[in-house]
């Protein structure tokens, strides 16, 4: 692997193709030998050049040769390919990403390196029928007796999208049946006489599971990390498993899926060190222009082999035409992370907006809005304090509430992460005490100056008699198109042009992803969200918040809060 690989090399064994794609990968966009793509691709090319040169890892030339010879031997078994009777081709990233999966060993112990593998990608780029081909070859070339895979899901028929290729692969390769001894049920690949087994598994199997070899396929669809939770758990007796996680993008960036791509994208920069995990992703780079055939490109690995350019070009045109159905495109096609599926806000914006060292420590004694949106006392609810910085930008930090008995009980195991995270307050009992939010108000009165408590009085009153009988001045405003409007506008451009700041709060930014916005005929627009489960009340808050800063801006009120900033 120490030769160098050119565009001239006639034959190429599959780790030098593995090669000349991550030296493609790397080329400037200047080159015409260079393949478009993303930062996240790019680092993933780098760290696997460098990780050839490392002593303490051993690349095997035979096993790439070996994986990959298997799987260009199976039959296509769906689309134009299968009609023509034509066998798997690999494309190069497929190559690129499954001499990774089985090409690097550790030199002390001899055993496989990675272990997990997380690779996002947009539709249609033929990750589900690879990873069932994987997955047959799990089951009978890896060597491992007694191996279990599992494809999981959310939903049987996804669940299937996976297993139904690899039945299909095993029914038409008699050959390759026999030689392995493969029975093909209806439900299950099995190998009796070694106790091998391929299954389908939808929602949490329980314990009892021990992989070899698993795939979450569409993990952006899953609510909770119960199934892989599951799958790694049950690995610990295997020497060389493999927990694959299968993705296009999503809109729930509270989830699981979301959490493992920023963990991937944290080793891929360095930031994080983590030999077990190959990940990457194919999307475009933030200052990219969407709407062109470059983005296509870019994102999408084999555009042009199973992606139809012209199948492309129509969906943008569409995508063009249409807010609803440019999320769509860009999520499917461009594997953009884009919040809610009618999404109000440009999450790529809103992530530029989140500063790790902003802290609210930093503005003390300054003047500042304290807003609340409290829900029902079962549900979480939000504080955000709004503070006024240089000219007209703005900081703003956030609270969120939780009954501890929703926390330890309820299905959302998110919640438990962020509350142990200390991004979410439990209060005592079963529902919310609103005196542990009135101390907390008041706490917050005796160190900054808070100069009005915006609430909706359907959920409020005697909270806010209270904290009136304190001496804080409490301000109705009330959930309206009216009252909402325009400070969803006036967010929405602060966040765009980067004039507001947020802590490194998760259970905000997966509330941000699930506001979708209502529009009117007068386009007004009021938040929204498309499931219950799918909390926006931080996001609220804000909303109220920016409502009364507006009107203080609007009538020259408050002069010490617009002339008073902050800079830090």
């Amino acid at each position: 692997m120490s030769k160098k690989t050119t565009s001239d090399d006639i034959e190429l064994n599959f780790s030098e193709r593995a090669l000349l794609y991550a030296e493609r990968v790397l080329k400037p966009e200047s080159d015409p030998e260079a393949i478009p793509a993303c930062l996240y691709v790019k680092q993933a090319a780098q760290r696997f050049i460098n990780d050839l040169q490392r002593e303490d890892l051993n690349f095997r030339v035979e096993e790439v040769d070996k994986w990959c010879g298997f799987l260009e031997k199976l039959p296509h078994v769906k689309g134009k390919w299968a009609s023509r009777s034509q066998k798997f081709k690999l494309s190069p990233y497929q190559i690129f990403c499954t001499s990774n999966i089985f090409g690097f060993y550790w030199q002390e112990s001899g055993r496989r390196r990675f272990r997990t593998i997380y690779i996002e990608v947009p539709r249609k780029n033929g990750k589900s029928f690879w990873f069932a081909a994987i997955g047959v070859g799990m089951l009978a070339i890896d060597g491992e007796f007694g191996a279990e895979v599992y494809c999981g899901a959310t939903s049987e028929k996804q669940a299937w999208e996976i297993f139904k290729p690899a039945k299909l692969i095993c029914e038409r390769t008699p050959l390759f049946r026999k030689k392995y001894e493969i029975d093909v049920n209806a439900k299950s690949i099995t190998i009796l006489q070694n106790g091998s087994k391929f299954e389908p598994v939808i929602g949490n199997p329980g314990d009892g599971p021990s992989p070899s070899f698993a795939i979450a396929d569409e993990f952006h669809e899953h609510k909770n990390s119960d199934l892989v939770d599951t799958f790694e758990t049950g690995m610990g007796a295997r020497d060389n498993p493999i927990l694959a996680h299968i993705t296009t993008a999503g809109a729930d960036m509270g989830g699981p899926c979301y959490a493992k791509r920023d963990d991937v994208k944290q080793i891929l920069s360095g930031t994080v060190e983590d030999d077990s995990v190959f990940g990457i992703i194919y999307t475009i780079d933030e200052g990219d222009q969407w709407d062109t055939i470059k983005a296509q490109k870019k994102a999408n690995p084999n555009y042009g082999i199973s992606v139809d350019p012209e199948f492309l070009k129509g969906q943008l045109t569409q995508a063009r035409r249409s807010a609803t159905k440019q999320v769509a495109y860009k999520t499917k096609h461009l594997n953009m992370w884009v919040g809610a599926k009618a999404a109000w806000m440009n999450m790529l914006a809103f992530q530029a907006c989140r500063k790790k060292k902003l802290s609210v420590e930093n503005f003390k004694g300054r003047q500042c809005f304290a807003a609340f949106d409290l829900a029902s006392k079962i549900d979480i609810a939000s504080r955000c304090v709004l503070f006024k910085e240089d000219g007209d930008k703005y900081a703003a930090f956030f609270k969120h509430y939780l009954p501890e008995d929703v926390i330890l009980e309820g299905g959302n195991t998110r919640y438990k992460a962020w509350h142990a995270e200390g991004w979410i307050d439990a209060t005592p009992g079963n529902v919310i005490d609103y005196g542990y939010i009135e101390s907390d108000l008041l706490d917050l009165a005796r160190d900054y100056d808070v100069l009005e408590v915006p609430y909706d009085p359907f959920q409020a009153t005697q909270f806010s008699q209270r904290m009136m009988a304190e001496g804080l001045l409490m301000v109705e405003v009330g959930q309206t198109v009216r009252n909402f409007s325009e400070p969803m506008k006036e967010i929405e451009k602060l966040i765009l042009d980067k004039k507001i700041r947020f802590e490194f709060d998760p259970v905000l930014m997966w509330m941000f992803g699930n506001v979708t916005a209502q529009l009117d005929k007068k386009d007004n627009i009021f938040p929204n969200k498309e499931r219950p489960e799918n909390k926006i009340d931080g996001v609220v808050a804000l909303i109220m918040a920016m409502n009364r800063a507006m009107a203080h801006q609007q009538t020259g009120g408050l002069d010490d809060f617009l002339s008073n900033p902050v800079s830090t």
